[in-house]
């Protein structure tokens, strides 16, 4: 294999216009398109997060997450920032609460935790 990077991350959100209005206007994630698939019943919006393509989807009655980011799988979804100090301010005018701000003991860089709409685990990490 030849592997390039990363292309895109889906994101299956409970509710539709909560989950898009939390990656488009909260987070500020560009709208790349946006289809309805009407076979599926289902919406498809794919947002620009600078290096990687989150697609967003909506299904009828998706079941919930079974277990927290210890368990086997996709742990966190990670952004980088520069000001970790004014994202956080950003999201919390914006009603997202934040956990504290950590350091990585290997790193040295800042990082803290927030949840989307439907407590998927996210990161904003500082460069």
């Amino acid at each position: 294999m030849s592997l390039r990077g990363v292309h895109h991350i889906a994101i299956i959100g409970s509710d539709y216009a909560r989950s898009r209005a939390f990656y488009h206007e909260v987070l500020g994630l560009p709208i790349l398109r946006e289809v309805y698939r009407e076979a599926r019943d289902s919406w498809k919006c794919d947002l620009d997060a600078g290096n990687v393509q989150i697609e967003l989807f909506s299904f009828p009655s998706p079941p919930e997450r079974p277990t927290r980011p210890e368990a086997c799988g996709l742990r966190h979804l990670s952004f980088s920032v520069d000001d970790l100090n004014a994202e956080i301010a950003r999201l919390l005018e914006r009603g997202v609460a934040c956990e504290p701000v950590r350091v990585d003991e290997y790193t040295g860089q800042r990082f803290t935790f927030f949840r989307d709409p439907d407590g998927l685990p996210l990161e904003l990490y500082e460069n």
